[in-house]
């Protein structure tokens, strides 16, 4: 699949000599959605920023749809819409026109039928009449995305779009964001809620320190990474894992009532059928079996935690 944005060597060092980005080098494949992951002042908003033209780089070039954003940057910023973090509308003007608005600014004509279009996607045309001050929270986000959207960008920047809103709300946003996906659009978002990366992305990046720790499709790095553990409800509960059972690598939960076992996903062999054998060999009872996988949190915090041991990784 072709790139739609592409950023190689990318750096940024403000005044004062804090560098937030330290060569940030990735491939963002036209319509899929991509993941931004990292803790506070990791680079992700600094990174979005210089895309969109808001923050000069300081080193490294990017281009938008094959247009570099700092030669070129007119052909390349009427190609980006962006959903920034904080909610910044005209509290007083109607939703229809701070929408119709937008669309000026990009020195498009007024066309009513795109405003109406945009408004009745977000299911926002029952609100066009409202001031933008009697909207809630959640819909004022949507009323951002209908801004970002308006003069019909390929590619849509999300900085926290669902920052501050409730879990409902939140659904209802990936929700929104996957009929945009469905419609071509290639999005990109930053969000500190590692569900909606696990909801909705379909790869993810890691930024920390300003450097990108690792960017991979969704489903392969939690096939990669993560681990999967058997848990095994007794029927009857133990002191102490059995010492036949040893180098097993079990631990006892539930106060002795369950054993778990870890796995690599990827081995061979997982060696559950020898430790189903083993164990009803050591005269273990056993009530039920269930399995989890790590979440894609944990992989996240596994690797920041590896990033953090190493000094940070490119």
């Amino acid at each position: 699949m072709a790139s739609i944005v592409e950023i190689e060597d990318l750096r940024k060092v403000y005044a004062g000599g804090h560098e937030a980005l330290k060569g940030v080098t990735l491939a963002i494949e036209e319509g899929e959605i991509l993941a931004l992951l990292g803790p506070n002042g990791a680079g992700k908003t600094t990174l979005i920023s210089t895309v969109c033209g808001l923050v000069t780089p300081s080193g490294g070039q990017v281009w938008v749809g094959g247009h570099d954003i700092t030669r070129d940057w007119r052909k390349a910023r009427g190609l980006i819409g962006l959903v920034p973090q904080e909610i910044s509308l005209e509290p007083f003007e109607t939703v229809a026109n701070t929408v119709r608005l937008s669309r000026g600014l990009f020195g498009l004509k007024r066309d009513d039928a795109a405003v109406e279009r945009v408004l009745r996607a977000l299911a926002l045309w029952d609100k066009r009449d409202a001031q933008v001050k009697a909207l809630s929270g959640g819909m004022k986000r949507r009323v951002l995305i209908a801004k970002a959207l308006i003069h019909e960008p390929t590619v849509l920047f999300l900085d926290e779009p669902t920052a501050g809103v409730d879990v409902e709300l939140r659904r209802g946003m990936w929700e929104v964001v996957a009929d945009l996906k469905k419609s071509g659009t290639t999005i990109i978002l930053t969000t500190h809620y590692i569900e909606e990366a696990e909801a909705i992305a379909d790869r993810v990046g890691v930024i920390d320190k300003g450097q990108l720790l690792l960017l991979e499709e969704k489903a392969a790095l939690m096939a990669r990474m993560g681990r999967k553990e058997l848990r095994i409800a007794l029927r009857a509960p133990l002191g102490a894992v059995p010492e036949a059972l040893d180098g097993r690598g079990l631990v006892l939960e539930d106060e002795g009532e369950t054993l778990v076992y870890s796995y690599d996903t990827r081995a061979e062999r997982t060696g559950i059928t020898a430790l189903l054998a083993d164990l009803a060999a050591a005269g273990v009872g056993l009530k039920d079996i269930s399995t989890r996988q790590s979440s894609l949190e944990e992989i996240f915090m596994g690797l920041l935690a590896e990033g953090a041991s190493k000094g940070g990784v490119a």
